[in-house]
């Protein structure tokens, strides 16, 4: 069980102030606001008790992206295609291991950016926040700038082989 302690419990002081000055702390207020609170916090979300429900979990996370995100699909995709042209050209374990590295990294800032504006939508809710926007426009950007890197690297690579194919 994950009990999340206040610093001040456990050091035992109650303020900053409490020590220059001999104050008695309360008997044991603080810790079971603190108990309460992490009884709570068991059941608001579900906690992997092992390796296998962690995976679970991570498989619903993918999962979710993939049927929400219409980003996430077309990345995939292209991605897919990608694996597919760098294998049907026999590149280098090298080259296609770049390949795998750059869609996985576009892949995960997908996942990361639908994490983002999930945490945002649920904190801000249906009201506009000029910080939400800007939280959400940089995670898109991020995911941006990785598609782009990664549209470049594997046209470095495929491209050669392509024109071959096609001349």
């Amino acid at each position: 069980m994950n009990i999340d302690l206040p610093i001040s419990r456990i050091f035992a002081i109650k303020s900053p102030q409490s020590l220059f000055l001999s104050e008695q702390m309360t008997p044991n207020d603080e810790f079971e606001q603190s108990e309460e609170i992490a009884s709570q916090r068991i059941n608001s979300f579900q906690i992997a008790t092992n390796l296998f429900l962690s995976f679970k979990y991570a498989g619903q996370g993918v999962s979710y992206a993939f049927r929400t995100q219409r980003n996430f699909r077309i990345h995939v995709f292209i991605g897919l295609i990608a694996l597919f042209l760098s294998l049907y050209f026999k590149l280098s374990a090298i080259a296609c291991s770049i390949i795998s590295l750059t869609i996985a990294l576009v892949l995960v800032l997908e996942l990361l950016n639908t994490a983002l504006e999930a945490v945002v939508d649920l904190t801000v809710g249906r009201e506009f926040h000029q910080l939400a926007k800007i939280a959400k426009d940089c995670a898109a950007g991020a995911v941006l700038i990785a598609a782009i890197t990664a549209l470049i690297i594997a046209g470095a690579l495929l491209l050669p082989h392509i024109l071959i194919a096609f001349a």
